[in-house]
């Protein structure tokens, strides 16, 4: 009768831990940084300008873009006309989540910037300092993941709006699913 006592716990233990997997498998072969990255962002919840969660899982079907940014990083403002363009070619495959990290923006300041802007980013806050989590040398920082909801890639910088036009163009060409 003892065994089943110990058996039970040991059952659920095991079993709440295979629900809880932390470790996810990418089908890309990741440095092991950027499998970190996989992670956190997969685990990360933003806060839109609702005060709303918003997660990675939210875009299943679509190539997300993740942009770390914020409202005085001039290269970062310089591609968003062209990834707003690109979410316009693909409005079915392609979203931005334009993350700002609240480093020296407050909420009004994204505010005001949405209201200025006719860009159609799914604006968010980096409450949880994800971007602290992730990045090393600065922005813009951008994190790209496909319609499974698995990292693409990571890329610091920027290569000026055509640059990264092609760039991103190529990513949801190759991984969107439509």
């Amino acid at each position: 009768m003892k065994n089943i006592f110990i058996g039970i716990p040991l059952v659920l233990v095991l079993a709440l831990a295979s629900c809880t997997n932390p470790n996810r498998s990418n089908p890309r072969d990741l440095s092991e940084e950027n499998e970190r990255i996989d992670q956190i962002i997969w685990d990360a919840a933003f806060q839109d300008l609702d005060g709303n969660q918003v997660t990675a899982a939210d875009f299943e079907g679509k190539v997300v873009l993740f942009d770390f940014w914020e409202t005085w990083c001039g290269p970062c403002l310089q591609v968003f006309p062209t990834m707003d363009s690109l979410q316009n070619e693909y409005p079915d495959d392609f979203v931005v989540v334009a993350v700002n990290l609240n480093n020296s923006d407050t909420i009004e300041d994204v505010r005001s910037f949405k209201d200025k802007n006719e860009y159609d980013f799914v604006y968010t806050l980096d409450t949880e300092k994800v971007g602290d989590k992730i990045i090393k040398l600065g922005i813009p920082f951008k994190v790209y993941f496909d319609p499974d909801g698995y990292l693409i890639k990571t890329e610091l910088g920027s290569a000026g709006p055509e640059g990264d036009y092609r760039k991103t163009k190529e990513i949801i060409e190759q991984n969107k699913t439509s």
